[in-house]
């Protein structure tokens, strides 16, 4: 989900909040599937088709409908609340309880958490990979220049509308992708379970970069996985003082995203300030060095 949010959010420049009903739409569409007896995997795959459909609806309100982003991430959000309720058959939620997920298969008890990890882990760095491998081709390029400058792109004969449609696309296939995972994970899935998860996601970039850095692809996606883990840890951490309870969960990653996003710029500021006091103190030196040679 945070490598989608990156894609949008980082490499696009693009405000989408798409990604709180494509969550959704994902984890309704595996449980559905799922419950009917359909392969697990299958179901995730079409999970993910059907996040690149909710995105692409996206980004043709914006590109060919002219919609403000922001506002077309948003109209498409409350639009798949309805989808999202009708693909649950009318029901708030459905129950996997009984049924074979991805990870049916794994040791129960004492190893089910880090067997699920572990399957997650490989996941996360194959889909990392071939992310990487894609903003190589031609239309990944094109799709990082789209977000840096559309003008000096479409000088050079490149579509910014098909690539902003296909960068949208597939981020929320992406956090489609992980709405379905959590769904099988946690045995249910519910209309409301999305809520929120855009500034989850965003999260998880602002930390990765913060922290790790984020100067070429690769390690910026890196950063992402990492951030994501670290916010992780960090709102276990906080769960655990005892003036804050689990129904702080929205005020503590509110609290974490502006901590994040004032971080960098003091640390800035703190370098410049740093960087002038010693320039000044260069110039007093050769001053003072120019004077005592005179005499």
């Amino acid at each position: 989900m945070a490598l989608g949010v990156y894609i949008t959010f980082r490499i696009l420049d693009f405000p989408d909040l798409t990604v709180d009903g494509s969550f959704t739409t994902g984890a309704a569409i595996a449980a559905v599937m799922i419950s009917n007896g359909s392969s697990p995997w299958v179901a995730c795959l079409a999970a993910f088709a059907g996040g690149l459909v909710a995105g692409a609806c996206t980004g043709l309100l914006h590109t060919k409908g002219k919609i403000n982003g922001l506002l077309s991430g948003i109209l498409m959000m409350i639009a798949l609340y309805s989808i999202n309720l009708r693909i649950l058959g009318g029901k708030p939620n459905i129950s996997l309880l009984g049924t074979d997920t991805v990870f049916s298969g794994l040791p129960r008890k004492v190893w089910e958490i880090s067997s699920i990890t572990f399957v997650m882990l490989v996941i996360v760095i194959i889909v990392k990979i071939l992310l990487d491998l894609f903003m190589k081709t031609d239309l990944g390029l094109a799709l990082r220049a789209t977000g840096d400058n559309k003008r000096m792109i479409r000088s050079f004969g490149a579509n910014t509308d098909t690539t902003t449609i296909v960068g949208v696309s597939l981020s929320n296939g992406l956090v489609a992708l992980s709405g379905a995972f959590i769904a099988q994970q946690a045995g249910f899935a519910d209309i409301t379970m999305g809520i929120g998860m855009i500034v989850i996601g965003l999260a998880s970039v602002i930390i990765g970069e913060a922290i790790f850095g984020a100067r070429t692809v690769f390690r910026a996606t890196l950063a992402v996985i990492l951030g994501s883990i670290v916010y992780r840890i960090v709102v276990t951490f906080a769960l655990r003082i005892d003036w804050f309870e689990t129904s702080d969960l929205k005020l503590i990653t509110a609290i974490i995203v502006i901590i994040a996003l004032v971080f960098p710029t003091v640390r800035r500021v703190l370098k410049q300030k740093s960087m002038a006091k010693k320039r000044s103190a260069e110039l007093l030196g050769a001053a003072n060095h120019n004077t005592g040679g005179g005499r």
